[in-house]
């Protein structure tokens, strides 16, 4: 059976096939959900695949389920870079204030990725 760290690995490997699948986008979506869910149930404060879910949730549009996996990652005090961008592009996508955004981008300079987290995609003009 893989361990926690070999499963967030894969996940990142399949969310990165994604962009290369589109014809695939909402089934590979629904294998990343499935998983990260799984591994929350077992895990359920790990705090990469709570980052990992959020960003699944923002690419797919669902921006309030997205930022209650983010919120619930920043509540363990994780300090991962992509947490942080993360919460800055859901909010940006929620037409939030400029200022509760940048707060994030500006707490996102000084830390460092988890290399088992992945950025939510961003498009200033998609949305």
């Amino acid at each position: 059976m893989s361990t926690i760290p070999q499963r967030l690995e894969n996940v990142k490997k399949l969310q990165a096939k994604r962009w290369e699948n589109e014809d695939h986008w909402d089934t590979l979506n629904d294998l990343l959900i499935k998983e990260l869910d799984e591994i929350l149930l077992i895990e359920p404060e790990n705090t990469s695949a709570l980052v990992n879910i959020g960003a699944v949730y923002s690419d797919m549009g669902e921006n309030e389920k997205a930022l209650e996996y983010l919120n619930a990652a920043l509540e363990l005090g994780s300090k991962d870079k992509n947490l942080f961008v993360n919460l800055a592009i859901v909010l940006v996508y929620m037409e939030k204030h400029q200022e509760e955004y940048l707060e994030y981008l500006e707490e996102a300079e000084d830390k460092t990725e988890d290399p088992l987290t992945f950025k939510a995609y961003f498009d200033p003009q998609s949305r």
